[in-house]
């Protein structure tokens, strides 16, 4: 089971590699377009779409399968390694399937977010300015009501303080009780 973790990890991090570098330049699949299609049927230039960049789900899931499989008969034929007769080596390479097709789309995701975050850059720093203005504000706020509570809050002390201009002891005296 932990060989099929790293398996895992590293297949997933092989489909973000796959993925970025097919959005980056896409010259295999536009190879394999010219040579499987005929002139009116070829892609066009401007086209960014390749095995698994821009491609859904369907298509995405048969190229990685196709090509693990293919991997498989080769490993399988060429080398002593029975990949289809041992259960440990078909896990490794269903893990492998599995986890590149995650990777696409992490991959995706981050790719998308990067560009909604660049385009959104200049907005996203003018609202956070006017947030940071707002708390400034608020905290401001917030102290001068501060300030006039406690001076409100001294001024009835002062005004209880002046209309008791006698003391208990006087008070006591006044009505004969000291």
């Amino acid at each position: 089971m932990g060989i099929d973790i790293i398996v895992f990890i590293a297949s997933i991090l092989f489909g973000i590699f796959f993925y970025w570098r097919e959005s980056n330049s896409n010259k295999v699949y536009r190879f394999l377009n010219k040579i499987v299609n005929s002139k009116e049927l070829q892609m066009s230039a401007d086209n960014p779409k390749g095995f698994v960049y821009k491609q859904v789900f369907i298509p995405r899931v048969i190229f990685i399968v196709t090509s693990v499989l293919i991997i498989g008969l080769i490993i399988q034929f060429l080398t002593p390694i029975e990949v289809f007769t041992n259960y440990y080596v078909l896990s490794g390479f269903a893990s492998f399937a599995t986890g590149t097709l995650i990777g696409t789309y992490l991959a995706n995701f981050v790719l998308k977010s990067t560009k909604v975050i660049e385009a959104q850059s200049e907005s996203l720093e003018d609202k956070f300015d006017s947030v940071v203005e707002k708390g400034k504000d608020f905290i401001d706020d917030f102290k001068n009501k501060e300030e006039a509570i406690i001076e409100d809050a001294k001024e009835d002390i002062n005004i209880e303080v002046d209309s008791n201009k006698k003391s208990a002891r006087e008070r006591l005296k006044d009505k004969g009780l000291m």
